[in-house]
Formats: C-alpha cells, structure tokens, sequence
C-alpha cells in the first residue's frame, strides 16, 4: 500500500503500513453518498469515537479498541475523540482531548495539535470542550449524527453527544443507511489490508496445525495462534473470542466462552475445530480449520470432513455478483445432505428432505457473514430486505444479493449436536430420513467446520484464507517435521 509522508499505522518490521489515504477515501465516498442523497447543503457529519473504559469500578483501563463507524473514517487509534466531515467540502476535522498535565507523568507525551493533523491527514484539529464552538463557525444547517439497528446484533449504535449539542439542528437518520453502504464494499485499499490479516492469521493457523498434540490443552493451541499473529504480525486484537473446540466440544458453534474456556485436554481421535482469526488495524479476519489431533483422519472424520469440503468448493464456484446469498446457504445444505446420504446416516430423497429444513439439523447456522471492519459486518439486512423465517436460514447474517467487492465468509459446517439430533428424531417429519444406528455411531464425534474469508470480484471470487484444505494436504503437512515456535529476535525465529 502506497504510504504517505507519515503513515497513519505501521509497527515497523514486514508489517502491513496503512496509510492515511485509506480513510480520506472513506470520507470522501461518504459525503459523496450523502450528496447524492440530497441530504441537503451545508450538512455536517459527526461522528463520536470509542470511550477508554475500565474494569467494573476499578482503575484498571480494558485494552482500547476503535469505534468501529469512526475508525472507517478517521483511522485514529486514541480513544475520546470526535470526528466532523463538511459533506459539501469534504474539509475534516478531528477533536482530541485536552489532557492534563498529569497525563505526561503517567501516561506520555502530551502532542500539540499539529501533530495529530499530520499523524490522521485531516484539515484541522481541535480540542473536544470546543466542539460546540468549531461547529458553530461552521454555521451548519444539519448536523448529521449516527444512529441505526445493527441488523446483525440488533443494537443500536450509539449517537454522538456532546455539550451544546443542542444549539444545532440534528439529524440522527440519514447518516446511517449512507455510511453501511459505503462499508459494504471495500475499497482496493481496504482489500489490501484484510489480505494482509488474512495471510498472518492463515500462517498463525498452520503454525498450531504443526504444534497440536494429544495431551495438550485447547488452550494453549489459543496461546500459539495469539503469539504467532502479534510476534510476526504485529496484531494484537483477535477479531473475536477464540474457538479451539477439540471432540464433543468441537460440535458447540461459540466454544471458548468464558463457561468454556478452551480448557479441555486434546485426546488422540479427536477433530479439532480451531475457529480463530487476527485483527489488523481494526480489520477482521475469520478463519476456521479443522483436523484430527493426531494428524490422520479416520474412515468417518474423511467422509464428514470431505463432504463439508464438497459443500465448500461447490459454494465458491458459484458465488458472483448477483447471486442470492440465501441460495448459497441452500445450496451448502444440499450437498451436505447429499453425502450424509452417502455416507448412510439419511436415507430417502434430498428434495424431500430439503423440504423439512433437515440441513439445519447437522448446521443450524448461517453459511457465513460479511466481513471488514466488524467480523460480522454491517450491511447484510438493509431496509427493505428481510429475514426468512426458516430454520438455518433465520440465522444467515446477510440476506441481500452478492455484490463485487464485498468481502464474505464461506463457513458451512456438520455438526452433532445431540439436543438437535434428538429434536430431529423425535420428529416424525424428520426422523423418517435418518438411520438411528448409523447415527449413534457419531453421537460424541463433534463437528466439522471449514471457513474461508473470500472477496468477490467481477465474476467469481477472489480467495484470501490460505491454509491445507483437502484430506491429503491436511495429512501431508501435519506429518512434515516441525520447527520449534520460539521467540523472535531480529526478524528471525530462533
């Protein structure tokens, strides 16, 4: 990526430098949006960044993570910062903190104002208490502030507030449908980036393929990919709570919680389920391998592995634009269906099962999710397009058709969940498709899940997980010798 005179993020070594250019091209693609629009001249957008927050009622600050609406447009890394964006202009400007004296005691330097102006690219910097003032010299007819469902987790992003808000005339409506759209699609820049989290989380997750032992905790398996992608990535976010499901605790889709933290010993016969995935700069990733512990699969792990695989391939050579996401799912549970029925764990027709929804039985969730800045991205349900109502189907994370340049997940999965395989043969629409004795042989087996992080082009997809996939690479590289994991010193591993 092409780096201005000071790069807005780089932690030195072979990491990825983002330059401030990627977020002045967010900003102007979104006034250009709003213009078109005709929100209306002399409108000002605000947008209000992330607090720094601590534990409870203690001193103790979280680790800080970006406000992920302001990030897309400013890329500032400090917490307490507002954002304002003259749509007729384009003009920028940034309010940082006026930190007391104390702060350089503590915390740092205290940076003038200049400093933060050539650091984020924007045409001004101001002081937060004078937010009310700024604005009013700019004398706006509209201040555009953010609120709107997030259709994925159904909150309600929070609106900027500051004092003396209320001298201006507020409009909390029109900013938000705007700003998803431009968050849909990635621009080249945005692409560059989410291929670099994608290549360091990919060669995090091959690093544990090689170290995964029978013996060894889930945990330390989660240790292993955190390390690998901060030590050779410099990412130090994961994009969410990783999974390292190992056995029965591979089938339970959000393993890793805090009831279930990765705490299981690694016995030889299991799968193992790693679904794990580094953050760049605030840019997601999310990849999902699975293997056998001991690195050889078993005659049933193949059949289930290879189907879920089947079902993966076929997906990716049918995703294009405009394409139904909703088909995709469909399509994912057909072929699962399909090879149960080779396998002998169904019997009967696939239509008439598909007529009983009994994929969601074996992957009760969606096919994948949109993917960027959040790693389930805003934008899969906007107004006008709804949910269907159908089991598997009601938690697919998009609902819109396919459009170049956004970014997905492909994760569809086999899973045996025993509550669902006993709901399943308790019904009589659906227990009539299932051999019961070939079935008990895979109760405890757990599950299978492959997810590949994709973009999509002009007429397909372009690929950006890059991990073994088939029976035979998975095999081949997990018995290649391993080179111990040690520190790094100088760029290289000892």
């Amino acid at each position: 990526m092409a780096a201005g005179p000071e790069p807005v993020h780089w932690l030195g070594k072979e990491t990825l430098r983002v330059s401030a250019a990627l977020f002045a091209e967010n900003r102007r693609r979104l006034c250009q949006g709003l213009r078109a629009k005709a929100v209306g001249t002399k409108s000002v957008v605000l947008l209000q960044g992330g607090e720094q927050k601590q534990r409870y009622c203690t001193d103790t600050d979280v680790l800080f993570r970006q406000e992920s609406f302001f990030h897309w447009a400013f890329g500032v890394t400090e917490p307490d910062c507002f954002g304002a964006i003259d749509v007729d202009t384009g003009k920028s400007i940034l309010f940082v903190p006026k930190l007391p004296e104390s702060y350089a005691t503590w915390m740092g330097d205290i940076y003038p104002k200049e400093h933060f102006k050539a650091r984020y690219a924007v045409e001004e910097v101001e002081y937060t208490p004078d937010i009310a003032d700024v604005l009013s010299r700019l004398n706006p007819a509209v201040l555009l502030t953010l609120r709107g469902l997030n259709t994925d987790s159904g909150s309600i992003c929070r609106e900027s507030s500051f004092e003396g808000i209320s001298r201006f005339q507020v409009n909390n409506t029109a900013l938000h449908p705007v700003i998803v759209e431009c968050r849909l699609l990635k621009t080249d820049m945005e692409l560059e980036v989410l291929r670099y989290t994608n290549k360091i989380s990919s060669e995090a997750h091959k690093m544990v393929m090689k170290h995964v032992r029978p013996g060894q905790k889930e945990y330390e398996m989660e240790s292993l990919f955190q390390h690998y992608c901060y030590t050779r990535g410099g990412i130090r976010h994961t994009s969410y709570t990783c999974i390292c499901g190992t056995g029965t605790n591979s089938s339970i889709l959000h393993y890793g919680h805090a009831g279930a933290p990765n705490d299981k010993t690694i016995q030889d016969g299991d799968m193992c389920l790693f679904d794990m995935g580094g953050e760049y700069h605030c840019y997601t990733s999310d990849i999902t391998c699975s293997f056998p512990a001991n690195g050889k699969f078993t005659a049933d792990q193949r059949g289930i592995y290879e189907a879920v695989l089947k079902s993966s391939r076929a997906v990716l050579a049918a995703i294009k634009p405009g394409v139904k996401w909703t088909d995709m799912h469909r399509l994912a549970d057909r072929v699962h269906l399909e090879e149960l029925l080779k396998i002998g764990i169904l019997k009967g027709t696939v239509e008439d099962m598909m007529k009983v929804h009994l994929g969601s039985v074996f992957m009760p969730h969606g096919l994948g999710h949109l993917l960027g800045i959040d790693v389930h991205d805003v934008g899969g349900y906007p107004e006008g397009v709804e949910r269907i109502d159908e089991p598997g189907l009601r938690s697919l994370r998009m609902g819109r058709p396919v459009q170049e340049r956004m970014v997905l997940t492909v994760e569809p999965g086999i899973y045996f969940i025993n509550h669902l395989l006993d709901e399943a043969l308790a019904n009589p629409t659906q227990c009539c498709f299932i051999h019961s004795h070939v079935l008990a042989r895979f109760r405890g087996f757990g599950g299978v899940r492959i997810e590949d992080d994709i973009a999509v082009t002009a007429d397909g997809v372009e690929l950006l997980t890059c991990v073994p996939r088939t029976v035979e690479e998975v095999e081949a590289f997990m018995a290649e010798p391993q080179k111990d994991f040690s520190p790094v010193v100088g760029g290289e591993m000892l």
